[in-house]
């Protein structure tokens, strides 16, 4: 490696490969534009677009450690080994090129085709962003044998870029404070939002080492919490651990790593006993959730393949109706990874991958990989074309329960469930539906609501365990074929069972509404995971809301006030003094109509939490592990995180 290295010191880095594509002028005053929002994603946010300096530092051979540390007071210092951002006088700029990359909006090698063959990094906008949305960032460089350094305040130097002293050592660290007066909700980093983001970055580039490291917890020992994460195996190792909840139907997991057409491509991917398909795919380290023409090669060489095996072997010959392509991928977990050089993103979120040569590079390398471990694996050849025959058994009984939810839908009164309280506004922009636990509290909801735009929608105890129940089991679950009609979407083909067409969504406001308590928050955690698998759609479009109803009600004499946690009360309480009087509200039926409304459905006062998907791994692994078969995995969760839990006795 240390060869390897010195090899590619000799190409031209310096400072006139960066280049200065466009001034910075708009980003403190639209952050979202770059960043995606000034909450808790945006926050965390700079972070990545940092540590993607680093990454790329690391695809091109450059770098093997890097540290990211969450310090005392919430600020961030990233630290990788790589060659140093260059120091030197940028021609163009007239100002050190580690100025222009770190003032520039899209400054950086990433750009020059000679720095970097491939980059990651959504919208190339770098850490120029990071330094503009941070009250104070410092950067350190070590690179040929000096120590150089350039402090900044909301992105403007504060002095020009000096040398400090010398060092052996290489590489760049970067320090900064995000700015309170941009992040305004909240400026304190979640250890495990940032734990997930590196464990991915260690797997789906193999052999780099991150270490994470959080100062604002000490150990008995002295030391700080935190972890490395490091993989030899990549794709192969994040199966394991994605997969680690369910069981599976083969020993090892199917894995290839190569290159097609110049387009590195890197698959791996095992069958397990649940209903759902699971695949994630990136492009240069980027979850590409929407999908694009890396996932369509992959489903097209995953099910040519599989449909000519399964063809030649005869298992299909009783089958009286035909096998589809969602069939090949039930109980299907996998990991799709491919580099390329000028990625073409399209979607909404511009996380689709548009680059039609991709397609057949990817469709080509799971062929090979596919055919070849068919061959040499009859046993679990054979299990697989079981699973897929199941499948799609099972789907054929579920186009019959699609059927019927869709009669039942046209026989009803307006297409809409009988137990639905809806709404006069016409308009779903303007609409929202209460999922209410209990007909005791739907009916208390049902009076206390505006008539205007609020409908509500009571749910008859726990709904189905979808992530352990077959397809056609959950189309005939009753409560779930009540949200689908009253909710209007459709709910999709033969052709394509997870079509979910939007157009139709009568509410654009979903209200989950629970008691406060355990029974509570599990029906809250079964109807989430309903939606993950079967309505994603809504979670992605900012659809999925939990309503907060409060715990307490503290009162004295003709004063009172509602306590949403402990701290609160406790508040009140000192507030209010001797005499004070508590009641705990452990369900929603405990309070009356005019209560409810008060708390928890009026839109001025009342607090609703917006359902989003930071990571669509860690989402998948989660719910998984919490609703699935595997008991293990759970009880590992429940132990790390009981001092966490409230319980209700």
């Amino acid at each position: 490696m240390s060869e390897k290295k010195e090899e590619f010191n000799k190409h031209n880095y310096s400072a006139d490969s960066i280049q200065a594509l466009e001034g910075m002028e708009h980003v403190r005053m639209r952050p979202s534009m770059y960043i995606g929002d000034v909450g808790t994603r945006g926050l965390h946010h700079l972070v990545y677009e940092v540590v993607d300096n680093s990454i790329d530092e690391a695809l091109a051979g450059h770098c093997d450690n890097i540290t990211v540390t969450i310090n005392e007071d919430n600020s961030i210092t990233t630290e990788d080994d790589g060659r140093g951002i260059p120091v030197g006088l940028h021609k163009k700029e007239g100002v050190s090129a580690l100025e222009v990359v770190m003032t520039k909006i899209g400054a950086g090698g990433k750009f020059d085709k000679d720095s970097y063959k491939v980059s990651g990094g959504l919208h190339g906008v770098g850490v120029s962003v990071v330094n503009a949305l941070s009250d104070h960032l410092r950067a350190t460089v070590y690179r040929d044998g000096q120590v150089w350094e350039q402090e900044y305040s909301k992105g403007k130097p504060l002095y020009p870029v000096k040398a400090i002293g010398e060092s052996e050592k290489r590489g760049t660290t970067v320090t900064f404070r995000p700015d309170a007066t941009i992040f305004t909700q909240t400026l304190e980093y979640n250890y495990d939002t940032l734990a997930s983001r590196m464990r991915e970055l260690a797997y789906l580039n193999k052999g780099i080492t991150v270490h994470l490291i959080d100062k604002r917890f000490t150990k008995e020992d002295g030391s700080f919490e935190g972890e490395t994460f490091h993989s030899t195996e990549g794709l192969k190792e994040f199966i394991q651990f994605l997969d680690a909840t369910r069981e599976p139907l083969m020993k090892d997991v199917i894995a290839f790593e190569g290159e097609k057409n110049g387009v590195p491509v890197e698959v791996a991917m095992i069958y397990n006993t649940s209903y759902a398909e699971n695949l994630h795919s990136y492009v240069n380290n980027i979850n590409t959730h929407e999908g694009g023409t890396h996932l369509s090669g992959f489903r097209r060489g995953l099910t040519h393949t599989l449909k000519k095996f399964a063809d030649s072997s005869g298992m299909l010959d009783k089958l009286k109706f035909d096998i589809a392509g969602d069939d090949f991928r039930e109980g299907l977990t996998a990991i799709i990874s491919v580099k390329v050089q000028e990625p073409q993103f399209e979607g909404q979120t511009k996380t689709k991958l548009g680059n039609r040569e991709v397609s057949a590079a990817v469709s080509q390398s799971v062929s090979e990989m596919l055919t070849d471990y068919l061959e040499e694996n009859p046993d679990d050849a054979k299990i697989i074309v079981q699973k897929v025959i199941l499948a799609a058994q099972a789907r054929h009984a579920a186009q019959k329960a699609r059927e019927m939810v869709q009669r039942k839908t046209v026989m009803s009164i307006g297409g809409l469930p009988g137990k639905l309280s809806d709404c006069s506004e016409q308009d779903p922009a303007k609409c929202e539906v209460y999922l209410v636990e209990g007909d005791s509290a739907g009916g208390t909801a049902k009076q206390g609501r505006d008539r205007a735009f609020q409908a509500i929608l009571p749910l008859r105890g726990k709904i189905l365990n979808v992530e352990k129940a077959m397809k056609h089991k959950v189309f005939e679950n009753e409560e779930i074929r009540n949200i689908f009609t009253a909710l209007g979407v459709t709910i999709g083909t033969e052709e394509d069972s997870k079509a979910l067409n939007l157009s139709k969504l009568r509410y654009h406001k979903i209200v989950i509404m629970c008691d406060a308590d355990i029974d509570g928050s599990h029906i809250e955690t079964l109807i989430l995971t309903f939606f993950f698998r079967y309505m994603k759609e809504l979670i992605e479009n900012g659809h999925i809301y939990i309503a907060t109803p409060p715990l307490f009600l503290v009162k004295k004499g003709m004063k009172k006030e509602y306590a949403w946690n402990d701290e609160e009360r406790l508040a009140l309480m000192a507030q209010y003094g001797d005499g004070a009087k508590i009641q705990r509200y452990k369900g929603l039926g405990e309070m009356n109509a005019s209560q409810l409304w008060d708390t928890t459905m009026n839109p001025e006062f009342r607090t609703l939490r917006q359902i989003y998907i930071d990571n669509g791994i860690e989402a998948d692994r989660v719910f998984s592990m919490l609703m699935g078969d595997e008991v293990p995995p759970r009880r590992d969760f429940i132990e790390k995180n009981a001092v966490y839990a409230n319980i209700d006795v």
